[in-house]
């Protein structure tokens, strides 16, 4: 029998790694870019919507890193709110005042698709599921230091 539980875990692993893979390879490409002979930080901003395990999503950084350039870089990472803004009433909201109301497989499903808060989200104020995320959404690299 298939166990739902271990299986959405391991699912939510390899994403975490994918989007590791992902800070990764797009350091070495500005490396190449800007010339640089070494990288000593980099800072990455996570949106809260993505509702990533920062304790995998580091290690992954780390194991993926290793063979690399950047095996002594230090990767910084700072979770970013998410909040939304309602095109219908104009009403402003931040994902950890809904949090709570969002059931277990609907946070699953926004953490791998995040357009889907879209579908499952509502405006606390109007009901209307017509809003944009102002903030707080996906993973991009904040700075990077680094020595040409």
């Amino acid at each position: 029998m298939l166990n739902l539980p271990f299986v959405i875990e391991i699912l939510r692993m390899v994403h975490e790694w994918a989007l590791a893979e992902s800070i990764v390879r797009a350091v070495l490409d500005i490396m190449r870019e800007r010339k640089l002979k070494t990288v000593l930080e980099v800072k990455i901003a996570i949106g809260q919507l993505q509702q990533i395990e920062i304790d995998i999503f580091r290690d992954a950084l780390k194991e993926i890193s290793e063979g690399t350039i950047l095996k002594e870089t230090k990767f910084s990472i700072e979770e970013e709110e998410a909040e939304f803004k309602c095109r219908n009433c104009g009403y402003t909201w931040k994902f950890s005042e809904i949090k709570e109301s969002i059931k277990e497989d609907e946070a699953e499903a926004i953490h791998f698709i995040p357009e889907l808060a879209h579908a499952i989200i509502r405006c606390p104020r109007c009901g209307s599921p017509d809003f944009i995320v102002v903030r707080g959404r996906g993973v991009r690299i904040v700075s990077l230091r680094g020595i040409t």
